[in-house]
């Protein structure tokens, strides 16, 4: 694996298999491990966090660690500080980072500076902890991931570009159904890095858009069943505009009906019920948004094993931002 995890982009098939391993057979031997005993990871968090968080806190705890949780009142990037000078100054006294922000820049920036590896645990652009525990659910429910058909339903947001990413890696049918205006401004969207902009481009070519206004179409023979907030984190100027486009890719009963009978309903959490997802699809007996859930401590506990006790190549020399 490389020093870091900003983007699906960084990832290998292999290295997802590793990790996917490595999370389920953490799953199924609860006994802790002290691998990263005396280790320490910096939370820094921009935004509120409930899995995210308290995964990675658990996690450490678990495997002997310890976290440091900064919100945002307590470290402010590019603004109080500069970010190339919250890496150089957190490397000095923490063996990793994990990394919450607005800006994607902001995660590749701390990673560019900093010689301990850096998590992206939710930027504008991507969310790739949680497609990892995302797929791991999906290879429990239904097996081999190249024969799952997953349809992702709503708005074309971060979770929704590093599922694009995922799937593409791991041979997983994909569709997409959203507004084609969304569609549209999403594909034309620059990258922000070279690397991760090559990697969505060849995504983008196996993904199945929908942009009909019908997700029942969308929806059949999907295994799998996804959908995401209308309004993510700093977007709330536009929320009555979002909803109002969105109202008709609403999960709900007739929507799931169109779909395989054993499909499977997932949502990264947390949800505005009855707006993207109805009460009686989110609680009903295909849903598995708690199995989800839980899957971040196995993962984030994989990853940070696998990133921070010594089981990767070593790290390159800091490149420097200017």
């Amino acid at each position: 694996m490389k020093k870091d995890l900003v983007s699906i982009a960084d990832l290998t098939k292999d290295d997802t298999e590793r990790i996917l391993d490595l999370a389920a057979q953490l799953k199924k031997n609860p006994a802790f491990r002290r691998d990263l005993e005396g280790k320490t990871l910096a939370l820094v968090f921009e935004k509120p966090s409930l899995r995210t968080r308290l995964a990675f806190e658990v996690g450490m705890a678990q495997l002997g660690g310890y976290a440091v949780y900064l919100s945002q009142g307590d470290i402010a990037p590019g603004r109080r500080e500069s970010v190339s000078d919250i890496a150089r100054n957190l490397e000095r006294w923490v063996d990793g980072i994990a990394a919450r922000t607005f800006h994607h820049s902001t995660v590749r920036d701390l990673a560019a500076n900093s010689r301990v590896s850096v998590i992206n645990a939710l930027s504008d652009r991507e969310h790739p902890s949680q497609v990892l525990a995302d797929f791991l659910t999906i290879r429990e429910k239904k097996g081999d991931l190249s024969k799952v058909r997953l349809a992702y339903l709503g708005d074309v947001n971060n979770v929704c570009r590093s599922l694009m990413m995922l799937s593409s890696l791991m041979g997983t049918s994909l569709v997409v159904a959203a507004p084609a205006e969304d569609v549209e401004a999403f594909s034309a969207e620059p990258a922000e890095d070279l690397h991760e902009g090559e990697a969505l481009a060849a995504a983008l070519k196996d993904v199945e858009f929908h942009t009909d206004g019908n997700p029942r179409r969308a929806v059949r023979d999907a295994d799998v069943i996804y959908t995401d907030v209308w309004v993510s984190m700093g977007e709330e100027d536009r929320a009555d505009q979002k909803r109002k486009k969105l109202k008709g890719y609403q999960v709900n009963a007739k929507v799931l009906a169109a779909a395989k009978a054993d499909a499977i309903f997932m949502h990264c959490l947390p949800a505005k019920r009855n707006q993207e997802v109805t009460d009686e699809v989110l609680d009903g007996p295909h849903s598995v948004v708690f199995d989800q859930a839980e899957n971040r401590l196995h993962v984030m506990k994989a990853l940070l094993l696998l990133l921070l006790g010594g089981r990767m190549e070593k790290a390159p020399k800091r490149q420097r931002v200017r």
